[in-house]
């Protein structure tokens, strides 16, 4: 992003020497430090905050920066990365506009004694990709057949009310289920050494993971044992005081990431290079195929990028009330937008 505004300035500073014919150098440099002031003037700076380090969910937003969609919409974005209580804590007090979360992240934000004034804005993905793998042929392949395995957890009461659900939906016990404390950040080393035998992961990135690392793995979706759990991970989104005053920009940022997603599933090899640009520290065939997968995940059936359906998001909040994982209720609604998103 700075390379391009710099090349902004730059080229608005010939115009200006170009203009000014024969006229001195002072003269000419007072003109190229105003042409550099009004460019950067005419620009409304926004903050997006990741959820993590950059990976293939990110894509649409590196190509709108690099491709210059959000500097054709007149906005100056900056991606950070998050901090150690997360990313909607800068969206929710203001320091940022944007950011990546999820729907289940969102929670603690969206009602009651710590609610912000943050909204998911667009969904990135159609779908919810996440759902445990776990070494081929070891009867993993259902939620049953977690009895008497080990499962990495992070000890959270969504994500042990998640595979309770799943489970006994599958006619097991989720108490037979042996709970290991563990942040697994290699899954493929964590199944190969039998240090657990089930992990949550997401497909399009750890999935392929194990798979370009040659790990058979059996893997079921938490959204084909019961569709409550099709709810919209990772979404962007947003500071509604911040929208609710420019509502303009917001619409206009998200446009300009819609482009960036779109050329992202019409052009796999390109938008990996960008991505790769932005974080060369990732692996290259990891970035490819993850693409590829994400390419049919970003709009899936849906016409319009972004677009979250009320009944989905809903269906899991009233899960959430249903089993009480909140001490107030989330009203229908709540918590979602989709007024910003281009029609």
């Amino acid at each position: 992003m700075k390379k391009r505004i710099l090349a902004a300035v730059m080229a608005a500073a010939m115009l200006t020497l170009g203009m000014a014919g024969c006229g001195s150098s002072t003269g000419s440099s007072e003109k190229s430090s105003e042409a550099t002031t009004a460019a950067s003037a005419e620009k409304t700076k926004i903050t997006f905050v990741l959820d993590w380090t950059p990976n293939t969910n990110h894509t649409g937003l590196y190509v709108a920066q690099e491709k210059g969609y959000f500097d054709e919409a007149g906005l100056d974005v900056e991606i950070v990365q998050p901090p150690e209580d997360g990313a909607e804590a800068l969206v929710g007090t203001g320091k940022a506009q944007f950011c990546m979360t999820f729907q289940d992240t969102m929670l603690p934000t969206v009602v009651g004694d710590t609610k912000m004034p943050i909204a998911a804005v667009a969904a990135v993905l159609q779908h919810n990709t996440s759902g445990i793998i776990s070494r081929k042929g070891e009867g993993i392949d259902t939620p049953k057949g977690m009895e008497g395995k080990k499962y990495a957890t992070w000890d959270l009461p969504v994500e042990k009310a998640t595979l309770k659900q799943v489970i006994e939906d599958d006619g097991g016990d989720f108490d037979k289920v042996e709970l290991i404390p563990s942040t697994v950040t290699d899954e493929a080393s964590a199944l190969q050494s039998k240090s657990v035998d089930a992990i949550w992961v997401y497909y399009g990135w750890a999935g392929i993971a194990t798979k370009l690392k040659n790990v058979d793995t059996d893997y079921f979706y938490f959204k084909d044992i019961n569709p409550v759990f099709d709810y919209y991970t990772p979404v962007i989104a947003g500071n509604t005081d911040w929208m609710n005053a420019n509502p303009d920009k917001a619409k206009a940022f998200l446009t300009a990431l819609k482009k960036g997603y779109e050329y992202s599933i019409e052009n796999i090899e390109d938008a990996s290079d960008i991505l790769l640009k932005a974080a060369p520290e990732l692996d290259k065939d990891l970035v490819v195929e993850s693409q590829k997968y994400m390419a049919d995940q970003y709009k899936a059936e849906v016409e319009q990028w972004g677009y979250i359906d009320a009944a989905r998001w809903n269906a899991f909040y009233n899960w959430i009330n249903e089993k009480k994982l909140l001490e107030v209720e989330i009203p229908e609604n709540t918590g979602f937008t989709n007024e910003y998103l281009e029609k």
